[in-house]
């Protein structure tokens, strides 16, 4: 894989500052919400080895454009390319969780079941914490299997805001 770039830029809601990147072929970064700089830097170090971070806001602004209309509740699913690198299994995780619909949720177990793995709820768990693009692969939807919020990479506060907006909560 010849890449030269990964762009990222900050992006602002309300009281969130977060870093968004992509590459050439898609978004593949969007971070924690109030995570430092180092959280983008060391996954993409990780991710893609001796590729370069270049900040371009103006190749950002189709992301940041439909994250913003998604958390301001004019949009619904996400359209634009993913650029997403992990394991098959991860992956595989990663399309599953795609496939949950706006304003709905599910549990570990029933993705697990999803993919014919019912013994890998652990796994799932691993691969949904791994989820390199918060929001826009809905980890926020995946609930404890008696519908309690369970763990979430972004903070159970960021968890909560979401499922509210979707009108979960």
């Amino acid at each position: 894989m010849s890449m030269s770039n990964i762009y990222w830029t900050t992006f602002y809601h309300e009281n969130w500052q977060l870093y968004m990147a992509a590459t050439d072929e898609g978004l593949c970064y969007v971070g924690t919400p109030n995570a430092s700089f180092e959280e983008l830097t060391s996954w993409v170090k990780k991710r893609f080895p001796g590729v370069a971070l270049m900040k371009n806001d103006a190749a950002m602004a189709v992301y940041s454009d439909e994250l913003s209309k998604y958390l301001s509740g004019e949009l619904q699913q996400f359209g634009l390319p993913l650029h997403l690198i992990g394991t098959p299994f991860q992956m595989s995780v990663w399309e599953a969780l795609q496939n949950i619909p706006h304003g709905r949720t599910c549990s570990y177990s029933d993705v697990a079941a999803q993919l014919g793995k019912e013994r890998a709820v652990r796994a799932v768990g691993t691969a949904i914490g791994a989820n390199p693009v918060l929001f826009v692969v809905p980890c926020h939807r995946v609930v404890g299997k008696d519908g309690s919020l369970t763990g979430y990479r972004g903070g159970m506060d960021v968890k909560e805001v979401l499922l509210k907006l979707e009108g979960v909560l």
